[in-house]
Parts: C-alpha cells; structure tokens; sequence
C-alpha cells in the first residue's frame, strides 16, 4: 500500500483542510454559523443568534464530524502525527474497508460515550476518540500483527495516563474509542474468513 493512496493520508488531508478553511475562512457560514461551529460536537446548546443546536437536536452528523474540528496548530499536529503512525499500520494489516469499519466504529463510540457524560453547551473538538480506538485495535490484534503485546499495552496506559492528568481533555471519548475500536477489531478478527482484503 503507498501512503500517498491510503485512506489514512486522506483523511489527515481531509481533516486538516477543515481546520484550515475554518480557521482562516471565518466567513464562511451554513444556517448562519461558521464551518466549526457546524462541525464540532455538542450535546445541546443555545447559540449566541437564540438558536438551539446540538446531537439533541437531531444534528446526528456531530457524531462523525468532530474528527474534523481541532483546538489548535497543537492538538491538530499531535492527532495527525499519531492517526499516521497508528492508522497507516492498521490499515495495512486489516485493509481499506475494515480499517473503514473501524474508524467508524471508535468515532461513534467515542462521540456516544463523550455525549452521554456532556454538560449542555460544551463543545467537544478533535479526533482523539478514533485514534484511541486505533489503540484498541491494536491492543487485541498486536500478536497477529506481530507487535509486542507489552510494548503496546505499555503505551495505551501511557497515554490513557496523559488524558487523566492534561486539563481540558475529554477522557470520556478517549475510553469510549479505545472500547469501540477494540471491540470493532476483536468482531472483524473473529469474522475474518467472511471478509476479504
């Protein structure tokens, strides 16, 4: 697989696009609000033109879009930097469509879990759900893949660890991707013969 046509690389391509175009296009608007405001998850909330918006407002695409909004230059380059590194290995090991699987997987589940804990009117922002579910996908598939079980489960605490002692972090879609992409990879692991490549 080359990097440059895997959808790894497209949708780091694709995330940091969205962070570029709302961060420097600020007037570009859909129902009145800026492209992150449209984008970025939310339980329910009040908008400052009176307006209500939010998941409990049936903007279900929150769910999904979160991973294309970011806090900042540093948290968008720390998540790309780590979905590369972990997604391009998984996306080799598993291929493109239960990669995909995945993906989706640890973005719902994390965005679920941060919902179910949110507090009205704060945003949550970025794509650390789904990678955390990356860790969870290799945690359960690390000696198929050949990886040291150790080594891995070693870095999943560290960086479970990080998300506890960072202020600011939402540690509930961080737990909720690393049980969705475990679970998502330990269900395609035992389908496997069903699936091809």
């Amino acid at each position: 697989m080359k990097l440059k046509n895997s959808l790894t690389t497209l949708l780091i391509v694709l995330i940091c696009g969205a962070y570029l175009v709302a961060t420097y296009v600020p007037n570009l608007t859909f129902g009145g609000l800026g492209l992150r405001e449209n984008l970025f998850l939310i339980k329910n909330a009040q908008f400052p033109d009176g307006s209500l918006h939010g998941v409990d407002q049936h903007e279900y695409w929150r769910i999904f879009t979160v991973a294309l909004t970011h806090a900042g230059w540093l948290h968008l380059g720390s998540n790309m930097l780590a979905f590369f590194q972990l997604g391009n290995n998984i996306e080799r090991y598993f291929g493109k469509v239960r990669y995909a699987i995945i993906l989706l997987i640890s973005l719902a589940s994390a965005s679920l879990i941060s919902l179910y804990f949110a507090a009205p009117n704060i945003p949550s922002v970025g794509a650390s759900g789904m990678i955390f579910g990356l860790f969870g996908a290799i945690l359960v598939t690390s000696r198929k893949m050949g990886a040291d079980y150790k080594e891995v489960l070693g870095l999943v605490v560290l960086n479970l660890a990080l998300t506890f002692v960072i202020p600011n972090i939402d540690w509930h879609a961080h737990v909720g991707g690393l049980a969705g992409g475990a679970l998502a990879a330990w269900g395609i692991n035992l389908l496997a013969p069903r699936f091809t490549r």
